[in-house]
């Protein structure tokens, strides 16, 4: 059942349901602990405009106060950006949606039970806001290794997992499409970092968005498929919900790649590495972590708290800088790239 909408956070004097609510963002705060260069010159104050507070909006967002914005002209530079339940939605037509996990079915009912086995004990220890964080990641890389074990001895195919996309119940929110046109106009990388399954990942691009996006790369878990198209293994490290981040860059791929992109796009991890103002979206706290391993200057993270907003929103005020609710969609975060990249 979906949560009822949470009341606008607003200060005693925002009395207008249309106010937007104005956000300043200090961001010497969110500087990079490896970065030692002086911050950059205030050259302005801007407003970030995070959400239209209408009474019929199921959105909501927070933000520490007393903050300002540094140099908004060179923010932004590179999006790193999970997957599900951020750039997807995390509610479809009234229920729980799919991820890209969620929605695969091997065509083997009894792997595909095994799987959601592991699912119903693994999954309230996820979104479990008590246990410590070094003991849920143990946790998570088990469940991983486990379910990707359970795919490779079912005997998954591809042809599989593009049927299992045509069948999900998965769909981005509203506002993804219209912030992917805008960052490719401006040669802004994105990086679409998942715990998923890439080659779900970017069927699910193919099919609901039915276009590529140069700029766009996917960091996830990837499979290797034999002659017959029948996974034999994965790439690399297994990248679960707690340890996303840009080590695993070796596993990106341009989405467009799997596309026939006609442009012929070169990908240049270089260019990316050199990109050292970031914007952060996710809808876990650990989604943070993705960006570890860049000597980022100046970071803004945006989360989106889909479920569980009672216990969790105090955590997320503080591990974020902008928080969205109740499954907003995407357009707050579309005016905050056009404020800062106009």
């Amino acid at each position: 059942m979906r949560p009822m909408t949470s009341p606008p956070l607003l200060s005693p004097s925002s009395s207008s349901s249309s106010r937007l609510l104005l956000l300043r963002l200090l961001l010497s705060r969110r500087r990079s602990p490896a970065s030692r260069s002086p911050p950059p010159p205030l050259r302005r104050r801007l407003p970030l405009l995070a959400a239209s507070m209408s009474s019929s909006s199921s959105t909501a967002a927070t933000r520490n106060p007393g903050s300002v914005v540094a140099d908004a002209d060179g923010l932004a530079r590179k999006v790193i950006a999970d997957f599900d339940g951020t750039l997807t939605r995390y509610w479809y037509d009234g229920s729980r949606g799919q991820s890209s996990h969620g929605l695969l079915r091997q065509g083997n009912e009894e792997y595909d039970a095994k799987r959601e086995e592991l699912f119903e004990h693994y999954h309230p220890i996820e979104i479990c806001p008590d246990i410590p964080l070094p003991e849920k990641a143990k946790l998570m890389e088990e469940w991983w290794e486990k379910t990707h074990a359970l795919l490779i001895e079912g005997g998954l195919t591809y042809e599989a997992i593009r049927q299992s996309v045509a069948d999900a119940k998965i769909t981005f929110r509203d506002g993804v499409v219209k912030l992917f046109e805008f960052l490719e106009e401006r040669d802004i990388p994105v990086l679409v970092f998942s715990a998923g399954l890439a080659d779900i990942i970017e069927e699910v691009f193919r099919q609901k968005l039915h276009r590529s996006f140069k700029n766009i790369k996917v960091v996830s878990n990837r499979m290797v498929f034999n002659e017959e198209g029948r996974l034999v293994s994965f790439k690399g490290k297994t990248i679960h919900v707690l340890n996303k981040n840009e080590h695993a860059l070796d596993m990106a791929a341009p989405v467009h790649d799997n596309l026939g992109d006609p442009n012929g796009y070169t990908d240049d991890y270089s260019l990316v590495k050199k990109r050292t103002n970031v914007l952060l979206l996710g809808d876990h706290i650990g989604d943070l972590g993705m960006s570890d391993g860049l000597n980022y200057e100046n970071r803004i993270a945006v989360g989106f708290l889909n479920n569980n907003i009672e216990k969790s929103l105090k955590d997320y005020s503080e591990a974020f800088d902008i928080v969205y609710l109740n499954d907003a969609p995407m357009v707050g975060v579309v005016e905050l790239v056009s404020e800062l990249c106009p």
